[in-house]
């Protein structure tokens, strides 16, 4: 009778072991990620969150000579931007041109105002404070965590996001194009969006390095991202816009929400 030795089972026991030691890192990651964005909780009871790592990146383009680093603290942002379901939720109206889109599509038609009078609103139901994200934390996360990006998730901007040459001249569902890398959707294209920071055309060249606050306020604030309505360029990661903070009257402005704790 032939001998059997482990020594021919080798490679199979190999394979075996390296697949299933990647299935439980998986499976920790997932497990991880959830519990994570679990522990935020808001009083409407269905925003998820993405708890973000601060560090430093390179923000700014150098096609524009805008380059400079920018360091971020901790925080958490949406994963989605505000749906015009939550909106009603909160303020009891849906102030949105396109709300036959439905309750999962971005609000619309939304001042920075308005987006102040929606936070307040939501924070005195609950124990966490929201706000809007500083310009620096929104293009850290819609650079996946401060990577090199054209657009949030990469390069192929049909992959990522909605705007004028694949929209069918209208928003979408939120998270129905392909998430960055950090598990965030819609950064780029769909709807533009408010964040906090007042706009100076030379911010970035006296900015501090460490949690930028923005500039002292003028008439403008600045939107981010692009959207379904503009052009892919207008998507790029570091591409500003700047309008009137009491302006609501423009069918692709929406905004996400931040937290100054990813925990």
């Amino acid at each position: 009778m032939p001998t059997i030795t482990m020594k021919r089972y080798a490679p199979l026991v190999k394979v075996t072991s390296a697949l299933a030691l990647s299935l439980v890192i998986i499976m920790m990651q997932l497990i991880s990620a959830h519990a994570a964005t679990k522990n935020i909780v808001d009083p409407v009871g269905d925003m998820a969150f993405v708890p973000v790592k601060g560090g430093c990146f390179q923000m700014g383009e150098a096609e524009q000579n805008t380059l400079h680093e920018v360091c971020v603290s901790d925080f958490a942002i949406g994963k989605y931007e505000v749906t015009q379901g939550q909106w009603q939720a909160i303020m009891g109206t849906n102030p949105s041109r396109y709300s036959s889109c439905g309750s999962d599509c971005p609000v619309d038609q939304v001042s920075w105002y308005d987006i102040q009078d929606f936070i307040n609103t939501l924070n005195a139901k609950g124990d966490r404070q929201f706000r809007l994200p500083t310009e620096a934390e929104w293009e850290y996360a819609a650079r996946s965590g401060g990577k090199n990006e054209l657009f949030s998730g990469g390069n192929d901007v049909d992959a990522v996001a909605w705007y004028d040459r694949n929209s069918d001249n209208k928003p979408h569902k939120v998270g129905t194009k392909k998430a960055n890398g950090l598990g965030i959707y819609d950064m780029s294209g769909n709807v533009w969006e408010w964040v906090n920071d007042c706009y100076s055309k030379d911010y970035y060249k006296t900015s501090p390095k460490n949690d930028p606050p923005g500039p002292n306020c003028s008439d403008k604030r600045v939107l981010r991202g692009g959207s379904w309505f503009n052009t892919a360029k207008d998507s790029r990661v570091a591409f500003r816009l700047r309008d009137n903070p009491g302006f609501s009257y423009h069918f692709s402005f929406g905004f996400r929400l931040a937290t100054s704790s990813n925990k």
